[in-house]
């Protein structure tokens, strides 16, 4: 690490902080470094440097992947940093909690609780799985779009890598919000997102027509689907993306009037590279 003193310096405004640095700082944006004076109306590199130091898993695609995205996009719940799962169905949170394993090495089990029934007036015994990791909650939400609400949640293209991905996610997703149907081959999958279902519906080739004012919608998955020839492999990351494009707002001039500016700028060999409150940022040339 090395210091060094200047009366000029230059305030960096972005979406997510200010920070001062000399007006030749190198910052990090999509065209290749730039110095921070020159750095207006353009977009620099940034992640959230905290995260940066948290336990990172290897997600495994597979069925099991698949099937554990498809069932926490149907009844799960993404929390800031967890991933759960509350059913009535032990047979459902069983698999859920197997396929989480498999998928992510991550501990998972079974838990017997209760939770309140508003249809029978008491509260009823259900099964929940719960594991905290902040890179799997961070995961889900890049899979669904930035937002895992399950109205605001998107189609999770993710699954879309092969067949064995895909039909985990369908039967993840039938499981928690679907059902078997008692006269012909084929499930029906319920959820007032239509934007999913319809999306959904392209890949498996079938017709979709959504409920007005905003009653739950159905879509029909027949056995053969495959038969119609519409999926179509995709490749998507599966490990979470854990840094973005920032805007910079502004660049404010500063001179120091008293004291100067002390500046610092530091090198873990062999890398150049180090972060300003999350910016990307190196050395000079």
């Amino acid at each position: 690490m090395s210091a060094a003193r200047s009366r000029e310096a230059v305030d960096v405004v972005t979406s997510h902080a200010t920070f001062t640095v000399a007006p030749e700082q190198l910052l990090g944006t999509p065209d290749g470094w730039v110095h921070a004076r020159d750095a207006a109306g353009t977009v620099l590199a940034w992640a959230q440097a905290r995260k940066l130091c948290r336990k990172r898993l290897t997600i495994r695609p597979g069925y099991e992947f698949g099937y554990f995205v498809g069932a926490t996009c149907a009844d799960g719940t993404v929390g800031a940093n967890y991933v759960s799962l509350v059913v009535n169905d032990k047979a459902f949170a069983t698999k859920y909690a197997r396929c989480l394993r498999s998928a992510t090495g991550l501990s998972a089990r079974l838990e017997a609780v209760t939770r309140p029934s508003g249809y029978l007036g008491r509260d009823v015994p259900g099964f929940r799985v719960r594991v905290v990791s902040s890179y799997l909650a961070d995961a889900m939400r890049q899979y669904t779009g930035g937002d895992a609400h399950h109205m605001r949640q998107r189609f999770p293209r993710v699954v879309l890598r092969d067949r064995d991905v895909f039909d985990g996610f369908l039967d993840g997703y039938a499981d928690g919000d679907g059902c078997r149907s008692r006269t012909w081959d084929g499930r029906v999958l319920v959820s007032a997102n239509v934007g999913f279902l319809a999306e959904l519906a392209q890949v498996i080739g079938a017709r979709f027509t959504p409920r007005p004012r905003g009653i739950a919608s159905h879509l029909v998955v027949v056995d053969n689907w495959a038969a119609r020839g519409t999926f179509k492999a995709e490749r998507h990351p599966v490990q979470l993306k854990e840094s973005a494009w920032v805007e910079v707002t502004a660049v404010r001039e500063s001179t120091a009037v008293a004291k100067p500016f002390t500046f610092y700028t530091c090198r873990l060999d062999p890398y150049p590279t180090f972060l300003v409150n999350g910016h990307l940022a190196r050395q000079p040339w």
